[in-house]
């Protein structure tokens, strides 16, 4: 991932963009599975990636997001938006493995716009921060980052 402007020197920045690398390791399992037509495996996959995300949504959402939704509501909203669209299809799987023929390539889709959206924010979102957030706001994004916490796991091999 990105390591050029220096925002990965902030603890916060640091927490997201380890989180991102796992998720992006855990997306290449779940292409995998694909491949190998193994739904369980994707279902299984899925729900850790959502066990990922969920915090780092909320830290994101909660704390990064609206520091910066003044100078850029636009794309705050449309990074917001994304997350609704991969947390569905990552949801479908929370109860096990969904039964419709079309959910591997639902999640495949959505995996997909999950590392588009990674890439957006690594290379636009944690950089704009870097530059634009005051102490305090970057004190509110600890802040949040502290009660939601972190449910990162290392992807199995």
């Amino acid at each position: 991932m990105c390591e050029y402007c220096g925002c990965q020197s902030l603890t916060a920045i640091d927490d997201l963009t380890r989180e991102h690398d796992a998720v992006v390791d855990l997306i290449g399992h779940a292409r995998d599975a694909h491949r190998a037509g193994d739904t369980d495996r994707m279902a299984e996959l899925a729900r850790r990636i959502g066990a990922v995300l969920e915090p780092h949504t909320q830290a994101e959402e909660h704390g990064l997001f609206p520091a910066l939704t003044d100078e850029f509501p636009e794309r705050m909203a449309a990074l917001e938006a994304e997350h609704r669209r991969v947390e569905t299809v990552l949801e479908e799987a929370a109860a096990g493995t969904p039964r419709d023929a079309a959910w591997p390539d639902r999640l495949v889709r959505a995996l997909d716009l999950l590392r588009e959206h990674i890439l957006k924010e690594q290379d636009g979102v944690f950089p704009a921060a870097l530059a634009a957030l005051s102490t305090e706001q970057w004190e509110a994004v600890e802040t949040v980052r502290a009660r939601v916490g972190t449910r990162m796991r290392q992807p199995a091999g």
